[in-house]
């Protein structure tokens, strides 16, 4: 039974069939994976040059890796928020990152994003699962979002002039900042309204980065309209160059069906022009997105007509159909952050409706027109000064406490309070965004223990599963009660790891394999953990993985496993690694030893495949591939299998099932 809220705003759930996300990665992802050196090509200002040279992070630590699903849909019923009026219809899912999952145009009958009722979670995010379809919210680093999956705190908040809001917020460990993102839809309105807040209680600068995207629906007619003439591509393949959507070799990429592969295009708007971009139909509707002067990006993603999009489209939307993406966010484009000022408080206001164009002019040869038209529809639809107008009161509301809560979010927050009381740092103003002790589960626990004076050798059962970042943490597990714990050992050497202080990190893991008191799982993530740092260090000197430390890197891998042969996602790392530096044989030693987790993960029977293929065993190989391998975990791009094939069954065509290359 649905529980209806005062006005336009209704709790109830919704029928989904999807993979559970699953137990998280329990390895702490400490290794130098997220940096990534885009190439800059021809027309790309030294400006943004410099922003894609700022703010990267070597990896998603403190979060954990989220991989733990598969392709195991069933149907489940997922709480969900209905903002409703005469106009429109949104549904919210708090707890799958609040998420704007629908945006139903009442009068059009027409779905303004790209939705459906069978999700398939795949390896696209920072933390790996995600999925397609709906709005999302992107904070961090380039990314879908460490919080894309995870429940968000949720509430309803009436304000005293009369707003009905669904506030949805987070405190994201990556950047230590708080989000929150506040959605209402007045009376007869024909846009939803959100405001978004981001809060900086740090005393130094923290790069940020936000981009809302939205999926679409992928038509024969939809054409993309934003009032640039030119913009900065990027394919995947090549460098960041300035092109122009219109005559981008050969064909007018706003049409999303004219584009062969998968491209994104963020439009260079100049100056003080209006930030909006709208996908129109061949009736003329589709999303608008509008907003004030501070979100400046704007984006169009297109999967591409290739193989690789279409198989990657059917494999996260089983028979919805084609989509696109347009994107709004703080940066021109989303190779960069901006360095936000200590103790800073960035907001917005963003608009969402259907453009409502008149498909003559938004779909004829004209470009000019087209995006002159488009503009003066949505100045219609939603006046800029309209929206900058509202900015100050929602501010003022961003701090007005929630009336009804509705879910709990993670208890990060909660420790990071209690942290920052402790050493006596600023904090936000909790008012409108409290974080509630009932949020604090087994993950935060122990950490708060530590905060209130418990010591990791008072406790022998403690085997946190989680992991924090911080001086103060190190501080806290280095003092005299917990220098003898070899999981306090353990948590600074993965600290140190994690910023990828390798000396440090390898001579506090060797202290825990010295400690007599490690438990099986500690030696086993230690080993692990010197193993990494080992092939690291190797790959910066002069011998690289030639050296004698990246062989033993490797030996320390393997001995991870063995003190831990229950840990396939350490199996799966130790295989992956012994593959990739050149020692297949020492993987299929690896494989032998759990034949039962061969069988049932699929991730490890390619890799047995591949490591057959290494040895030279190319029918071995093909037989695995011909029998079948599903990879829940596949990488965005990954052509691993594609690839593979072509290799062992030379002159036979790469299945359509093993196509995932973006080009």
């Amino acid at each position: 039974m649905a529980r209806v809220e005062p006005s336009n705003v209704t709790v109830t759930t919704i029928p989904l069939t999807m993979a559970d996300v699953g137990r998280s990665n329990p390895l702490p992802p400490v290794a130098s994976e997220l940096q990534q050196s885009y190439l800059v090509g021809a027309g790309v200002p030294e400006e943004l040059q410099a922003s894609t040279r700022y703010g990267g992070v070597p990896n998603i630590y403190p979060y954990l890796t989220q991989d733990g699903y598969t392709r195991e849909a069933t149907p489940r019923v997922v709480t969900a928020v209905v903002l409703e009026n005469s106009k429109l219809k949104v549904t919210v899912l708090p707890s799958l990152g609040g998420r704007i999952w629908e945006l139903f145009d009442k009068t059009a009958g027409k779905h303004l994003l790209h939705t459906h009722h069978s999700p398939q979670v795949a390896n696209l995010a920072l933390r790996n699962a995600w999925f397609a379809g709906g709005l999302e919210w992107n904070i961090g680093t380039r990314g879908h979002s460490p919080t894309t999956c995870d429940p968000l705190h949720a509430a309803i908040v009436h304000t005293a002039d009369g707003k009905h809001i669904l506030r949805l917020w987070e405190y994201e460990r990556l950047r230590e900042v708080v989000f929150q993102v506040d959605l209402w839809l007045p009376t007869n309105s024909e846009v939803l309204l959100a405001a978004v807040r981001i809060r900086n209680p740090n005393d130094h600068d923290v790069p940020m980065y936000w981009w809302s995207n939205a999926a679409i629906p992928e038509t024969d007619g939809t054409r993309v309209i934003a009032p640039a003439d030119e913009a900065f591509g990027s394919d995947y393949a090549a460098a960041i160059t300035r092109v122009r959507p219109t005559d981008h070799e050969g064909y007018d990429a706003t049409w999303l069906v004219n584009n062969p592969h998968a491209a994104d295009y963020f439009f260079d708007i100049e100056g003080p022009q209006r930030r909006w971009i709208v996908a129109a139909d061949d009736d003329g509707d589709g999303l608008a997105m509008m907003s004030t002067g501070l979100l400046r990006g704007r984006k169009l993603f297109v999967w591409g007509q290739g193989r690789g999009g279409k198989r990657w489209q059917e494999w996260l939307s089983p028979g919805a159909g084609p989509y696109a993406e347009i994107q709004g966010g703080l940066a021109q484009t989303q190779f960069e952050h901006l360095a936000m000022p200590a103790g800073a408080e960035w907001a917005w206001v963003e608009a969402y409706g259907n453009g409502h164009l008149d498909p003559e002019t938004s779909h004829g040869p004209d470009w000019d027109a087209a995006v002159a038209h488009a503009g003066e529809r949505l100045e219609h639809l939603t006046p800029q000064a309209y929206l900058e107008e509202m900015l100050p009161a929602a501010l003022r509301d961003g701090d007005v406490p929630p009336s009804t809560m509705l879910s709990v979010g993670s208890g990060w927050g909660v420790v990071e309070r209690a942290r920052r009381r402790k050493t006596g740092r600023e904090w936000i103003d909790e008012s409108g965004t409290p974080f509630v002790n009932e949020s604090v589960t087994g993950e935060q626990r122990p950490w708060l223990e530590l905060l209130s004076g418990k010591e990791f050798g008072e406790r022998p059962d403690v085997d946190a599963p989680s992991f924090v970042a911080g001086a103060d943490w190190e501080e806290l597990l280095a003092t005299a009660g917990n220098q003898a714990s070899p999981e306090a050992q353990f948590h600074v050497a993965t600290m140190k790891h994690a910023r990828q202080e390798l000396a440090g990190a390898m001579d506090g893991y060797r202290a825990v394999l010295a400690n007599r008191h490690a438990r099986a799982r500690t030696t086993a993530l230690a080993h692990r953990g010197l193993g990494l740092a080992m092939i690291a260090a190797s790959l910066e000197g002069p011998d690289g993985l030639d050296g004698l430390d990246g062989l033993e890197g490797l030996a320390e891998l393997v001995k991870g496993v063995e003190a831990d042969p229950s840990a396939v996602p350490l199996l799966i790392e130790a295989v992956t690694l012994c593959i990739r530096h050149g020692h297949p044989q020492a993987a299929l030693e690896l494989l032998e030893k759990s034949p039962g987790a061969v069988a049932v993960v699929g991730r490890l029977k390619f890799l047995k495949a591949a490591a057959l293929a290494g040895i030279g065993d190319d029918d071995g190989a093909a037989a695995i591939l011909r029998g079948g391998v599903e990879i829940p975990d596949l990488r965005e791009g990954e052509d691993a299998i594609a690839h593979l094939w072509e290799r062992v069954c030379p002159g036979e065509p790469v299945p359509e099932k093993y196509t995932f290359g973006m080009r």
